[in-house]
Parts: structure tokens; C-alpha cells; sequence
């Protein structure tokens, strides 16, 4: 394939510094601008310099792929051919009023709706929030968090349209549809009302983008005048916000990634303060549900690996009062939990598969909701009510489309309420899911969820499309996803790596993949690729490996371990550049993280793990495979920096005449194009770099 003009070359400035002795050599720092904060907020504000070079690679990537203008428009037009354009959720029953969100025919963007609550239709339908006319004239627009009055007359909904998360709250008036006065900025966009209706609580992002701050907005003031409820002093937690399922508290969660501490405030006393449950001890982590004058709480205390469930009075909710109510059970996960007036439910997984378990508060009794495929996806949905014994759930697998149920705790039945159409058509007759276990070299087995058409013969000549992730106990789902059919089609088998990192074997399989034992996370991937390979799933260097954020990390990692493997990298938001960041205490998220990656400015130990397997500073002299690198000029999670500087880098150490490429949105942040039709495209490039460079970009699609 012709590359067009040469590839960029970035300029060397070596910027050096002694850390714990080491000599550390950055010849591509120059790429982090120094005026970040405001290029987050004006992206305009970006150097000359950085600018000409992002450009510079666009131009090159952009010429790369020119030669597949034809496959990628194919691919969109086909994945975009499984969405129902006119789709919406199943309304969301709260007093009166049922709320959903839709799309219309074309649309990019959700609309929220409402209509009486015993329409069988949508005939006396309102549209809340228009999506698509709020979004018109913008290079970039997302909708974020919303909530209604509890007295169902006002809306407050917020918006993000620089893609750095950095959202302002609105408030609109439901029966004139229009909004107030009332503008709040720099927000996470959650919200939480009062009672009353008369005003809401949010979280305040700080000048480092940092959520520290709770506030208490009234409605019809101005946001400068809004009071502060609750100040976090560590620049090590988060804050955010909640309401419990019984409507009379909000809850101030604190936490990093192995320590949390909840704050109770009254929603129907205006002038109430928070009220702490239990201070935090290291390594505890608990969250709180509430009924009458007990507090529900899920929790590692007391070696609870795998969470229990306790109950405390409201009245003295600390920890020596802390009584169990579901023990703990080792490698029985519990995930969640929601309290309703006669029901106590819970999210567990076990085996690596998810179900639901209902308590009937009355007489104690439990059952379970499962179900009976090799590996699917099971989520719950508690809705708006508290007193109410029906119950949301969605169940789909990597074959089945996603279904969401009605399920009546008392009598047992589900009503099912919505199946996901594909327009296009799906036939889950022509294909096969597995779950399959690669052993790794400590004696552990690393699960595996894939997808593959039936006629698609396991002789090793198949080439496949691996995903991994592996952070922050995060499992990822083989749940029902349309847009990797379009490789499936071609012959491509798809592939997840459920790698230590991640909470799919429990929180064990967490704890195992982070910190000094993050290694494990790269070799279980390598372990999974070499499993595939060796069960004549496909062969050594037929596999495109993808992962995105810390899943860049990941793939970033085996890049520089085994290139040998891959045909090619998919490196979306990548987190490669991890020693600069962890040492930069001023970025948003790196003392909040301090946890899970180890704090190299005060520990020598973690100074030499993270340089040991940091992607950025491990690149070297080899024949790299192709690697299709993504970024967000304004991401504020992983900045735009990391993979401009490993891709530079890259370029300049590999021995392959393999493409090099980065691609940077500079209108868009870690999530990429907003708008659904517009992040089709994106992932149109991603499958047209994955088809080429294991060359199936000729293949025809078979329905």
C-alpha cells in the first residue's frame, strides 16, 4: 500500500532528570503542552508547534488510509445498518410520569422524553432535551448526566461541548420548555435534588480537573453564591454523588481505587450537613443503600475479599456496628446491590458468570435470575421507585441480542419489555460462541469469550481480533455487540481476554493484575494470543490486539514483550506514557491513582516496577508490528501527549517497514466523536486497519 509522503519525524529536545538515582531521558517531551489546563477549556490555545505536528500525522495517517476509502465507507454502512435509527428505551416508571430516551431517523444525538405513565404508546409524548438542535453548529457536543424534580416540574441536564468533561448544568422548565436562568460550569454533570425541588447538589471540577467539591446550587441564584457542602482535602480521592434507592438521602461517595468513605445528607432538611457513616481505613472500601432507620452496606471489611452485605442502624452507622446480613464468600463476587421497601437485591458473579439474587426482606428468602449460555452479560436497572417490586434487568450474550426485562420480584415472572433489533438482519444460528481457559506459567487460567461464524475452520488460518482491558477491577462483558460482526463477516474471529486486572474471576483476579503484580496482566494476554494460537484458532502473527485507556496500556506493553504475535496494534486513548505521568503529580487523575499503579515520586519500588513495563520507555530496536495509535486533543484522562510521544518514539526505534500511525480528534476527548453515527466512523478506521493488515481488506462480507 502506498504511505503518500513520508512519515512524520518528530523533533528530539532530550529534557533530563535524576529520579531515585535514574537518569531519566525524554527526547519527546516537548509534545506536552505546557498551557494543557487551557487547551482543555480553548483547544485553539494549543502551540504552533504541537499543533503543526499532530497535523502532520493526521495528513500521514489520513494518506495511509486513502487507499480503503471504498472498505471503510462499506463498513460504516454496514454497521450503521444494525442500529435502528428511530430507537428508544423502555420507559423508566417514576410516580405519574414514565422517562426514556430516543433517536430519531438520522439522529446523532438522544432526546429525553416523558410521557403519562399508562400510555401504552408514545401519542402524548414530550420531548424533554433535543439532542440533536442543542448539538447543531458544533464541532463537538454530548449530552451527560440529567435528573428530574422529585415534583417531576423541572429538569436539570447537562452538557459537555469540548469533549473534556468538563460539563454545565442546566435547568429547564418542563411545561414551557425552556431553561432558567440558573447555569452552573465545570461540573461532573451528576445532580441530586433536594426534596423540595427548590434546589440540587453537584460535584465541581477544581482547576486540576479534579472532583473534589460538593455544592448545593438554589434554584434562581447565581452559581458563584452556591454553598459548599462538602470539601475533599486529598488530592488522592474522588468525590462523587448519589441518591440512595429510598429518596432520603444523598450520599457523598470518597474514594480512590482501594479505599472509600460515604457522607449521608438529608434531602428534606435544607439545611442539613453530611453526616459520615465510617472513616476511611486503608484498603476498606463500602457503599450504603437506606430504609427507615437502617443503613444497607456492601463491604470488603474484615478480609471480605469478595464483599459482603451488612446492615447498621442509621443512628449509629460506624463500623463496630456493622453486623452481617449476606457473609462473605470467596470467588462469589458481589458486585452491587439496591434496596427496595421489600426487597433486598444484589449483583453477584461467580465463575465468571453474573446473576441476580433477590431477598425478600418479609421472610428472609432468596432466589436467583441466571442463565444457561457458555458466557453473557447481566445487568440490573433499579429505576426511579423505592417501593415497588419490579425489577429491570438486561441479559445478552456475544450471539444473542440484548433483552431487557421486566421481572416481578414477588410472583417471579419476567415480562420481557424490549429485544434489540438489528435491521439488517442476524441470524444467531450462524454463529458460535465460547468460553475458553489459556493456562498461564503461575498456574492460573485466563478466560476467554469469542465469536466466530460457523463455517469458520479452526486450522489456524483464521485470523482474529483479540480485546483486552485489565484495570481497575473492571470485567468486561461478552455481552451483544453488532459492530465487530462486520469482521466476523470477513472471517475474522473476535476475541475478549478477561486478563488479571480486570474482576472477572472475583476481586482475587483484581488485586493480581495492579500494582507490583501488573505484569500478570500482560503476560495473561500474551497467554490467551499464544492459547488461540496453539487450539488452531489462528496462527502467530494473524492476531490485531486492541485495547483502549489503561487497555492501551496493555496492548502498548506486549507491543515491546512479544511483537511477534500481532499483525497489528489498535491503541485507542492509550495509557503508554506511564512513569512521566504517575511522577507528574499535577495531571488530574495521577494522585488518584497513585493506588493502582504504585507512586514512583515517593516509593523507589514503584519507581522500578512502572519503569520496568512503562510502554513509552521500554520501546527499543525491533520489528514492531503495525500499530494504529488514537487520541483526544482534549482528554483530560489520558492526554493527547502519551500517544503522541510513543508514536514518535516508535517510529524512530522499529526495525519493520510496518506502518506507524496516530490519529489525534482535535475536537473530541477520551470518548471520541460524540454523536453515534460519528463514532461509527471511528471504528470504521480502527476495522479497516485490522482487515488490511491481516489481509481480509479484499474479503467479501457474508451475511
Amino acid at each position: 500500500m502506498s504511505l503518500g509522503a513520508s512519515p512524520p519525524r518528530a523533533a528530539q529536545r532530550p529534557v533530563e532528570r535524576v529520579v531515585h538515582g535514574a537518569t531519566l531521558v525524554d527526547r519527546y517531551a516537548w509534545l506536552r503542552a505546557d498551557n494543557w489546563r487551557q487547551v482543555m477549556r480553548r483547544p485553539r490555545a494549543l502551540a504552533k508547534d504541537i499543533r503543526a505536528y499532530l497535523t502532520a500525522e493526521n495528513d500521514h495517517a489520513k494518506a495511509w488510509f486513502a487507499p480503503l476509502r471504498s472498505l471503510r465507507t462499506q463498513l460504516f454502512r454496514e454497521m450503521r445498518g444494525r442500529i435502528k435509527e428511530n430507537d428508544a428505551s423502555v420507559p423508566m416508571p417514576d410516580g405519574a410520569w414514565a422517562y426514556s430516551i430516543r433517536y430519531r431517523d438520522g439522529g446523532e444525538h438522544p432526546l429525553l422524553c416523558r410521557r403519562p405513565r399508562d400510555e401504552p404508546d408514545d401519542s402524548r409524548e414530550s420531548i424533554l432535551i433535543d439532542g440533536d438542535a442543542l448539538a447543531a453548529g458544533k464541532s463537538y457536543f454530548q449530552l451527560g448526566p440529567s435528573a428530574h424534580s422529585p415534583d417531576h416540574r423541572r429538569l436539570a441536564w447537562s452538557a459537555d461541548e469540548r469533549g473534556s468533561e468538563l460539563r454545565t448544568i442546566r435547568v429547564r422548565d418542563i411545561a414551557s420548555g425552556t431553561d432558567l436562568s440558573d447555569t452552573v460550569p465545570d461540573t461532573t454533570g451528576e445532580v441530586v435534588w433536594a426534596a423540595d425541588g427548590q434546589a440540587f447538589y453537584y460535584v465541581r471540577l477544581d482547576e486540576e480537573h479534579r472532583p473534589l467539591r460538593v455544592y448545593r446550587h438554589r434554584l434562581g441564584t447565581p452559581a458563584e453564591d452556591d454553598m459548599l457542602v462538602y470539601a475533599e482535602a486529598d488530592t488522592g480521592f474522588f468525590v462523587g454523588i448519589e441518591r440512595t434507592q429510598s429518596c432520603r438521602f444523598l450520599t457523598i461517595n470518597v474514594h480512590d481505587h482501594r479505599t472509600s468513605e460515604v457522607h449521608l445528607v438529608d434531602l428534606e432538611d435544607p439545611s442539613a450537613k453530611p453526616r459520615l457513616v465510617a472513616p476511611r481505613e486503608v484498603d476498606v472500601e463500602y457503599s450504603v443503600q437506606h430504609d427507615d432507620d437502617r443503613l444497607f452496606i456492601l463491604t470488603n471489611a474484615d478480609g471480605a475479599e469478595d464483599f459482603k452485605l451488612v446492615e447498621a442502624p442509621l443512628a449509629t452507622p460506624e463500623r463496630s456496628h456493622w453486623r452481617d446480613l449476606v457473609p462473605h464468600r470467596s470467588g462469589n463476587y458481589i458486585l452491587d446491590h439496591t434496596v427496595f421497601r421489600d426487597f433486598l437485591v444484589r449483583g453477584e458473579r461467580e465463575d465468571g458468570l453474573p446473576r441476580i439474587v433477590v431477598r425478600d426482606r418479609g421472610d428472609g428468602t432468596e432466589h436467583a435470575i441466571a442463565f444457561e449460555e457458555e458466557a453473557y452479560a447481566l445487568s440490573m436497572s433499579a429505576g426511579f421507585e423505592f417501593a415497588t417490586s419490579t425489577l429491570r434487568f438486561t441479559y445478552a450474550s456475544m450471539t444473542t441480542p440484548t433483552e431487557i426485562y421486566d421481572y416481578d420480584m414477588r410472583t417471579r415472572k419476567r415480562v420481557l419489555r424490549k429485544r434489540q433489533e438489528v435491521p439488517s438482519g442476524h441470524d444467531p444460528m450462524r454463529y458460535v460462541t465460547r468460553r475458553l481457559q489459556a493456562p498461564t506459567m503461575d498456574g492460573e487460567t485466563v478466560p476467554i469469550s469469542l465469536v466466530m461464524r460457523r463455517d469458520v475452520p479452526l486450522d489456524g488460518t483464521a485470523p482474529l481480533y483479540l480485546y483486552g482491558y485489565g484495570a481497575y477491577g473492571i470485567a468486561m462483558s461478552a455481552g451483544f455487540r453488532t459492530a465487530p460482526l462486520s469482521l466476523v463477516d470477513r472471517g475474522m474471529i473476535y476475541a475478549i481476554a478477561h486478563v488479571r486486572g480486570g474482576s472477572e474471576k472475583g476481586r482475587r483476579w483484581y488485586k493480581d493484575g495492579k500494582l507490583e503484580k501488573k505484569v500478570n496482566t500482560f503476560t495473561d494476554f500474551i497467554a490467551a494470543a499464544e492459547h488461540l494460537i496453539a487450539s488452531g484458532y489462528t496462527a502467530k502473527g494473524r492476531i490485531v490486539a486492541h485495547g483502549g485507556s489503561a487497555g492501551g496500556m496493555l496492548v502498548g506493553a506486549v507491543a515491546n514483550l512479544r511483537p511477534d504475535l500481532f499483525a497489528g496494534i489498535v491503541a485507542e486513548v492509550p495509557f503508554v506514557d506511564v512513569l512521566n505521568t504517575m511522577l507528574d503529580d499535577t495531571l488530574p487523575l495521577t494522585p488518584p491513582e497513585w493506588p493502582e499503579w504504585g507512586n514512583p515520586i515517593a516509593s523507589p519500588s514503584h519507581f522500578d516496577i512502572i519503569a520496568g513495563y512503562s510502554p513509552y520507555d521500554n520501546v527499543s530496536a525491533k520489528p514492531y508490528p503495525a500499530i494504529l495509535a488514537l487520541a483526544g486533543l482534549t482528554d483530560p484522562r489520558v492526554t493527547y501527549w502519551e500517544p503522541a510521544k510513543w508514536v514518535a518514539r516508535l517510529r524512530a526505534a522499529t526495525t519493520s517497514a510496518n506502518p506507524i500511525l496516530l490519529h489525534t480528534n482535535m475536537s473530541a476527548g477520551h470518548g471520541g466523536a460524540a454523536g453515534r453515527f460519528k463514532a461509527l466512523k471511528e471504528t470504521a478506521m480502527i476495522y479497516g486497519f485490522a482487515l488490511q493488515v491481516t489481509g481480509l481488506s479484499r474479503m467479501p462480507f457474508k451475511r
